[in-house]
């Protein structure tokens, strides 16, 4: 028998569920995710640190959890809130339960509340702080103390959180169905010609993966790294990965992306490294709403005048009236009109706010790594 658990959210709304993870206490911040798949994934993306994350999806669990679902070497989500956690898991790839992987990895999450009313009210209110209780003898005043005692995401630098302590190098490619997850490409120079340094700012595996795809051999450093020593590696082009939390308190690689993009070297940003580029190129970043969060959401490109389905996990984006003569827009949200996409019009720089790399969802949006090798064979 499952204990008991409570989701209380800033404005006092209370849902009362089962607890599927740890006993004890999460707060942080209370979005929803649209994805019908790829819980796992979504759990151990970086960019998920302290929130909680709402699936809409009402069956999650079915196919249980295994090591190469996992975009990160740990699950960095705050919490997990989910419809209806299913008895039997069905895949062949399985390892464990989710919540014996929910447990593992001491996460406090809950099951059995009506996802759809929380949805509609994250969607009509905006994203709230929340906090979960699990366990026996739970107070609902001390879960709401704590979920208004959240200070929330806006002006919070957590790249220096999630990033890597030390620098190392990556050479491992896709997943496929007919192979599995293969071994690091040897001899490395040689299968993987082109070096791209990538900052950490909390990077998910498949972009790496893509990019060794592509014919890149990866340096993944720190994202408070300085300029010199990322341009003292001798690379071809520096990547800028996604990540958590609000792009503007991060100084430190700002002032790193404008000494780099200067030299003229090959620069490409997603999601969090996307905003990075756009404030070190003098644009400006908003706080959203409710922010994008999906699997299913379409995008134009305003060049070629084609609409790309997408993944998408930000709670910031940039101003487009913000935007200076050096940036053109590149790809707009089809949602809501937000920014989705820019290019440097005066260097081989550019970014993307979506998940090209998808896992989860589609790979529409793929292209965009080609273009990086373009800009970087080109240079």
């Amino acid at each position: 028998m499952n204990k008991p658990a409570v989701l209380v959210l800033e404005d006092g709304t209370t849902f009362r569920g089962e607890s599927i993870g740890v006993e004890g206490q999460s707060v942080g911040e209370v979005v929803f995710n649209t994805a019908m798949t790829g819980y796992q994934e979504i759990l151990t993306d970086p960019s998920y640190s302290r929130q909680i994350v709402t699936l809409t999806y009402p069956h999650i669990g079915n196919t249980g959890a295994n090591e190469d679902d996992e975009e990160s070497g740990r699950i960095h989500a705050a919490g997990l809130v989910i419809r209806d956690l299913p008895l039997l898991v069905s895949n062949w790839r399985s390892q464990e339960t989710l919540d014996a992987y929910l447990r593992r990895n001491n996460i406090v999450a809950i099951a059995g509340i009506d996802t759809r009313r929380l949805t509609r009210i994250l969607r009509e209110k905006g994203a709230q702080s929340g906090c979960i209780l699990a366990g026996d003898g739970i107070d609902e005043q001390t879960a709401l103390e704590a979920a208004k005692a959240f200070p929330g995401l806006k002006g919070m630098d957590l790249a220096k959180e999630v990033t890597t302590d030390t620098p190392y190098e990556w050479a491992q490619g896709s997943w496929s169905l007919e192979d599995g997850m293969p071994e690091a490409e040897h001899p490395i120079e040689e299968k993987l010609p082109l070096h791209v340094v990538a900052y950490d700012y909390g990077v998910k595996r498949n972009i790496l993966r893509m990019l060794v795809d592509r014919g890149c051999r990866l340096t993944v450093v720190p994202a408070q790294m300085s300029a010199k020593d990322v341009l003292a590696m001798n690379p071809d082009g520096v990547f800028l990965s996604n990540g958590p939390g609000d792009p503007e308190p991060c100084d430190y690689a700002i002032a790193a992306i404008q000494e780099i993009v200067a030299t003229g070297m090959p620069v490409f940003g997603i999601c969090l490294g996307h905003q990075l580029l756009s404030l070190a190129s003098g644009a400006r970043t908003v706080k959203m709403k409710f922010g994008h969060h999906g699997a299913n959401h379409p995008v134009q490109d305003l060049g070629e005048k084609t609409v790309m389905i997408s993944s998408q996990n930000h709670g910031f984006a940039v101003d487009e009236v913000s935007l200076p003569e050096t940036l053109t827009a590149t790809h707009r949200s089809l949602f809501d009109g937000s920014l989705q996409g820019i290019h440097r019009t005066d260097k081989p720089a550019f970014g993307f706010q979506g998940h090209p790399e998808a896992s989860p969802g589609p790979h529409d949006v793929a292209p965009v790594f080609d273009h990086f090798i373009e800009l970087m064979e080109k240079n």
